[in-house]
């Protein structure tokens, strides 16, 4: 995909607009980039959960136990502001 911010641009790019046309796959690959710092996206636990969070809830295995693991890594105050931001994710997809 490429390296750096422009990496970074499209790969987000692209998956969240997967995600919007109802990829499943695409939630996923975001929580895994931001939960190990891949394709040029910085580590963000936030994120990762977010995103795990969104392919859990529509049925991904994978995704509810990289949720519970990362989330054994965050505070309470992390977890709740990843859980938020997926409620404004899921709103904003609507």
């Amino acid at each position: 995909m490429g390296s750096g911010v422009a990496g970074q641009e499209v790969f987000v790019t692209t998956r969240v607009d997967a995600a919007r046309k109802g990829q499943v796959a695409a939630l996923y690959d975001l929580g895994v980039a931001y939960s190990v710092g891949d394709h040029g996206v910085d580590v963000d636990l936030i994120e990762a959960h977010k995103w795990f969070n969104l392919a859990a809830l529509r049925g991904d295995r994978r995704a509810q136990i990289d949720r519970a693991e990362i989330a054994g890594e965050m505070s309470a105050a992390e977890i709740a502001a990843a859980q938020r931001s997926a409620r404004d994710w899921m709103r904003q997809a609507a």
